[in-house]
C-alpha cells in the first residue's frame, strides 16, 4: 500500500453481519426466512463491502492516492461508503447522485466531506452514471474512476465476504437467495460462491416492475443502462415488485419486528415472501441492504398501514 495514505481501523469492521430470522413471513412450516442485516456495517449498509474492494483494488494497482480524487455515481450508500472510507484513508471523493436522494443521506455524505454533482431525478441514476462519465472525459485532475456497475472488485467482495458469511451462518442449509438488482454486485457475487458450495442452490433477483419507480439503489433494467458485471441469464428467476407493496413491507417490519429498514430491503422482503408461497420446504435468505434511518424524512412512513 502506498505510503501517503493512512491504513484505517474502520475497514476491520465491515463484514460479518447477523443473519436474521424472520419466521412470521413464513407461509408455512418447513419454510424458513432470513435477512442479512447489512446496516451492520460501519457505513450503514452493504455497499461497504464493494466500496472497500474497489479502493483497495485501485490502492493495490496504484490507480489511487492520496493526491488522487475518486468519483463515481451513485444513488447514496455506497458513495457514503466511499465518503467514510476517503476521509479515514486520506483521499478527495466527488460524487454525482440523482436529486432526490433521501435529505440524511446528502446530510451523511457532507459530514464525512464528500463534493456532491446533483442531477435530475426523473433520470435516476442512470443520469448520475452520464453526469459522471462526462466529469471524468473532460477531468485534468488525478483521478480514479470507481465505475462500480462495471468494477469486478464489486462483485468480488461479496464472493470472498458476504456468501461465506451465509453458508456458515445457515450451517450449509441454505437453498435459495434473494437480492435486488442495483449494480447486481450483491446478487453476481453472493450466488456465484453459494452455487460453488452447493449447484442446487437457487439466485433469485428482485427489481422494480416499471421503469418509473420509488425503489432507490434498484434499476428496471429493461429500461436503465445494464451494467456491466451483470448477467441476465445468472438468476434462476426474477421477481418484479412494486414501491408501494416495497414500501408497505418497510413499515410491517418496524410496527411488527422492530427491523427499522430502507424500501429496498422492503422489496426483498416481497421478493422472498412470493418465492417462499410457492416452496413445501427451504431455507430463504435475503438481502437487507440498510436501515431506514435515512429514509425517514419520506412520507411513505406516515401512512398508517
Amino acid at each position: 500500500m502506498p505510503a501517503d495514505l493512512r491504513q484505517s481501523p474502520i475497514e476491520k469492521l465491515v463484514g460479518n453481519t447477523p443473519l436474521v430470522p424472520l419466521p412470521m413471513f413464513s407461509p408455512r412450516k418447513g419454510v424458513e426466512i432470513w435477512a442479512k442485516a447489512e446496516w451492520f456495517n460501519p457505513g450503514g449498509s452493504v455497499k461497504d463491502r464493494p466500496a472497500l474492494s474497489i479502493i483497495q483494488d485501485a490502492i493495490r494497482r496504484r490507480k489511487l492516492d492520496a493526491r488522487t480524487t475518486l468519483m463515481d455515481a451513485t444513488s447514496g450508500n455506497t458513495g457514503i461508503a466511499y465518503a467514510m472510507f476517503g476521509a479515514a484513508k486520506g483521499f478527495r471523493v466527488r460524487l454525482c447522485m440523482p436529486s432526490s436522494a433521501s435529505t440524511e443521506r446528502k446530510r451523511i455524505l457532507a459530514a464525512f466531506g464528500a463534493e456532491l454533482d446533483f442531477t435530475d431525478p426523473q433520470d435516476g441514476s442512470d443520469g448520475a452514471i452520464r453526469r459522471v462519465r462526462e466529469l471524468v472525459d473532460a477531468s485534468n485532475e488525478r483521478i480514479f474512476y470507481a465505475d462500480q456497475y462495471n468494477n469486478p472488485a464489486n462483485p468480488r467482495a461479496h464472493e470472498r465476504t458476504t456468501a461465506p458469511e451465509i453458508w456458515k451462518q445457515t450451517r450449509g442449509r441454505i437453498t435459495h437467495f434473494v437480492a435486488g438488482l442495483g449494480t447486481t454486485g450483491t446478487l453476481m457475487g453472493t450466488g456465484r460462491r453459494l452455487r460453488r458450495f452447493k449447484k442446487s442452490i437457487q439466485v433469485v433477483s428482485v427489481q422494480p416492475d416499471a421503469a418509473f419507480h420509488g425503489l432507490e439503489g434498484l434499476k428496471h433494467m429493461d429500461t436503465a443502462i445494464v451494467p456491466g458485471i451483470y448477467d441476465p441469464k445468472f438468476a434462476d428467476a426474477n421477481v418484479p415488485v412494486g414501491t408501494e407493496a416495497a414500501q408497505a413491507a418497510a413499515r410491517q417490519l418496524a410496527r411488527e419486528t422492530g427491523l427499522l429498514v430502507g424500501v429496498s430491503s422492503g422489496a426483498a422482503l416481497v421478493g422472498a415472501q412470493r418465492l417462499a408461497k410457492n416452496l413445501k420446504r427451504g431455507v430463504i435468505v435475503t438481502v437487507f441492504p440498510d436501515g431506514g434511518d435515512k429514509y425517514l424524512s419520506e412520507r411513505f412512513w406516515e401512512t398508517q398501514s
